[in-house]
């Protein structure tokens, strides 16, 4: 709980709608889960979250106790997430509603997802293999490398297909063609902006541009990317018209995608950020809308 920032995580913001609207909120984090012939339960911590925060007490508690659970970390997708997801996977056949279902965040590699709709994105491959990477490059001389786990923007590099260090430098990133990796077509436009378009229960809510600093082409927040108010495209709300049904199947009820010149990019569905910047340059109350659309069910 130390390491959130208030006035900048969407996990705090989505806490204390919580609060507003009544519920009380409780914390855990995924090692604090357990399974036995009692049932799921969890080691959680009662916290007034607004003002941020006090803890009341801690107890362990089936998680049929919980109505909603907010599944909500970083990734890396490793096995300790990966086994947080199944034992979470317990509560919901005891009627729990865990947010991002389960299944939906083990099945969405928030690069990989994005490939279920290849044509709203821009040319992109993932690969292994360094003559399909490296015949990608040349073939559209800019591009991006993005390493499948990675996230804020970490990792990622720009090449040129003609450079002389293209070959050592897919061996890295690939580690010996052993790790997959996605290459997208460099989209200059990323010099205007990288769009955080923000999806509630499948339908956006708000959205923020985000530039990136003086000589970094990366937009992401969390490397130096400044926010700015913007409103949807009419492409942008096609994006998220077409994403809908399969993101309400998925039960993937959060989730930011981010989208460069009409271009999907990624879709964000472990812990998507940018409700603090929505709400304080768009003046839209992201969180308790969110909150407003689980208590409708």
């Amino acid at each position: 709980m130390t390491r959130l920032r208030p006035e900048k995580d969407s996990s705090v913001a989505l806490m204390q709608a919580g609060q507003r609207a009544g519920e009380t909120i409780w914390v855990a984090e995924p090692s604090d889960l357990s399974a036995g012939a009692g049932g799921p339960q969890v080691l959680a911590t009662e916290i007034t979250a607004e003002p941020w925060y006090s803890a009341k007490q801690t107890c362990w508690l089936p998680m049929s106790h919980f109505q909603h659970v907010w599944m909500r970390k970083d990734p890396p997708v490793d096995e300790a997430y990966l086994y947080a997801t199944h034992l979470l996977e317990l509560a919901e056949l005891l009627g729990v509603q865990v947010l991002n279902r389960p299944a939906g965040l083990r099945a969405w590699n928030e690069k990989l997802g994005a490939l279920q709709f290849p044509e709203l994105m821009a040319p992109t491959l993932v690969a292994s293999r360094l003559e399909l990477l490296s015949s990608f490059a040349k073939e559209h001389g800019e591009v991006v490398l993005k390493p499948l786990g990675g996230r804020a923007g970490q990792g990622v590099v720009r090449a040129s297909g003609s450079a002389p260090g293209l070959g050592a430098l897919l061996e890295l990133v690939t580690q010996q063609q052993q790790l997959p990796v996605m290459i997208q077509a460099f989209l200059p436009e990323v010099n205007d902006g990288d769009k955080r378009i923000l999806l509630v229960h499948g339908e956006p809510l708000g959205a923020v541009n985000r530039k990136p600093k003086a000589g970094e082409f990366r937009s992401n927040l969390a490397v130096g990317g400044q926010p700015e108010a913007t409103e949807l495209t009419e492409r942008e709300r096609q994006i998220c018209a077409t994403l809908r049904p399969a993101l309400i199947e998925a039960g993937l009820f959060f989730v930011g995608i981010d989208v460069i010149a009409g271009h999907l990019s990624e879709i964000n569905v472990t812990s998507p950020t940018g409700i603090r910047e929505v709400e304080q340059l768009g003046g839209i109350p992201i969180a308790d809308l969110t909150q407003q659309l689980l208590l409708q069910g």
